[in-house]
């Protein structure tokens, strides 16, 4: 009797710790802790857990209160925000205005960054400290998007981060943040491990800890649900959606994506672009994607129903914009260009390419959904129509620095929208390259257009809601019609996660322990 007892309660007890455990299988790499340095959906998921925002987005893209607790408009060129008093740094130090000057100091200047946030920032011409608990924001024009702006932008400790570079965030020195989560360690390639902030201003979490592991191989992420070994994945295999839904121990998730599946052209020369020739493999005399009609017969080639059936198994629908119907900005009116591969070696004849020419396509393998299966299926469909397409899959890490580097012709681009709203992609994608108007983060492609970019500032700085919706939609058609990037699909965001545990799926694709509850 006493054996068999001390069996059931160490039993017991073994169960009660795993359970204070949440892991996490995520289908892309963490490439650092720094909430500044790069803005992408992994990076973006981990910090949110470490660290926290003036203004937070629910899994719907809307705005509620985080460390701020309310925000107005004073006349059309003032934002006043209410900070929340009493909370605390990891280290149990004060939250104060002063950390939010030192962060909207540091974001647009993080060295090295591939891509960062200041475009979140750029309409904020000065912060004014009222006192420790109160600021407003001054904008050179209206700017009615602050509020989402804000929801972007982690706020780092003063004291714990002035002076330290993005390594200090991996090692755990600068990881102080006011999150429901403390920083405990990060294996780059492998996991984050952290544990619960039992002072957290909006309530201690159910997991005493969170395992946040990368597991980049599809059937890898898969097996380790099935097996324990994580709680909840994230991107799930096409492949395995249907095996998941009908398994009893398993619950499928899902929402629309905000995020959009692209091919992106060289804009940054006018001679051809790395990897761009002739037939016979000599370099072209000019860039052919600043011909529009090289464009759209690219576009026309490509059969996007047959992505969304056979490569994406329906987790996708087929689109010409950046956002799902419904989404602020989105244009009923403008569809997907229809599959023309006779339609598209007109133009390319009329473009003086009537045998076509070579291009090299790359893309990460191990970022997006079905990232490398996408560029594959199109690569064979422009090489139907004489663009003589090879593909070239990198791994995410090594894929990044040269996407930076400007050194593809073409590339595969994806982008989740962390406004809920048109102008976000604008902004980061479509709009030039300009650090020092914080515009084009981005845009890998250095696309430039004046008319978008005066376009895009006019429709940021309209307050009226109406009004700014239709010039967003008017921008979508201008994009169709432009194509500065040509548009594949919009994903369907799934995931798995084990019985027993409740889930909240977020469009903006964040897996994140905040949004999984024991049932």
């Amino acid at each position: 009797m006493g054996k068999w007892f001390t069996a059931v309660v160490a039993a017991a007890i073994s169960v009660s710790a795993q359970a204070q455990t949440l892991g996490v299988g995520s289908g892309a790499p963490v490439t650092t802790i720094d909430p500044h340095f790069h803005n992408v959906g992994p990076n973006n998921a981990l910090t949110m857990h470490i660290f926290d925002r003036l203004i937070e987005r629910d899994g719907r893209a809307r705005p509620h209160p985080s460390l701020a607790t309310a925000w107005r408009p004073v006349g059309d060129r003032v934002w006043e925000l209410e900070l929340r008093q009493g909370v605390t740094w990891h280290d149990g130090k004060p939250f104060t205005a002063d950390d939010v000057v030192f962060t909207f100091a540091r974001v647009p200047n993080v060295p090295n960054s591939p891509g960062g946030f200041g475009g979140f920032l750029r309409a904020i011409e000065r912060v004014e400290v009222v006192n420790p608990h109160l600021i407003r924001l001054h904008t050179r024009a209206p700017h009615p998007l602050m509020p989402l702006d804000l929801a972007s932008v982690s706020i780092i400790a003063r004291h714990a981060a002035e002076g330290a570079a993005t390594e200090d965030f991996n090692s755990g020195r600068a990881a102080i943040g006011t999150g429901p989560y403390r920083f405990v360690s990060f294996r780059a390639g492998d996991r984050v491990e952290m544990t619960r902030n039992d002072a957290y201003f909006g309530g201690a979490e159910p997991w005493a800890r969170v395992s946040y592991r990368m597991l980049l191989n599809d059937a890898s992420r898969t097996a380790a649900l099935l097996a324990g070994d994580v709680d909840i994945i994230e991107q799930i295999p096409t492949s395995d959606l249907a095996r998941l839904r009908r398994d009893p121990r398993i619950t499928v998730t899902e929402i629309p994506s905000l995020r959009t599946v692209y091919m992106a052209p060289d804009y940054s020369r006018d001679t051809a672009p790395p990897g761009v020739t002739d037939n016979a493999g000599q370099p072209l005399a000019a860039n052919p994607f600043k011909d529009a009609r090289v464009r759209r017969a690219l576009s026309l080639a490509i059969n996007r129903d047959a992505l969304v059936e056979r490569v994406m198994e329906g987790a996708a629908q087929s689109t010409a914009q950046w956002l799902p119907p419904g989404a602020f900005g989105y244009n009923p009116q403008v569809r997907p260009d229809p599959f023309d591969p006779d339609g598209a070696r007109r133009l390319l004849a009329e473009a003086g390419f009537p045998d076509g020419f070579r291009l090299t396509l790359s893309t990460p393998n191990d970022r997006w959904p079905n990232d490398a299966r996408l560029a594959q299926a199109v690569a064979q469909m422009w090489t139907r129509i004489g663009v003589r397409t090879q593909v070239d899959a990198l791994p995410w890490t090594g894929f990044v620095p040269r996407r930076a580097r400007i050194e593809f012709g073409m590339q595969i681009g994806a982008w989740g929208s962390s406004t809920g709203e048109a102008s976000n992609f604008l902004v980061n994608i479509v709009a030039t390259h300009d650090r020092q108007r914080l515009t084009g983060a981005n845009n890998n492609a250095r696309y430039s257009n004046p008319r978008f970019d005066a376009f895009t500032a006019e429709a940021s700085a309209t307050m009226d809601d109406e009004r700014r919706e239709a010039m967003w939609q008017e921008a979508v058609a201008m994009f169709a019609e432009e194509r500065p990037v040509i548009q594949l699909v919009q994903y369907l965001n799934t995931w798995a996660v084990r019985r027993g545990l409740r889930h909240d799926p977020r469009m903006d694709e964040r897996t994140i322990a905040m949004g999984v509850r024991p049932q």
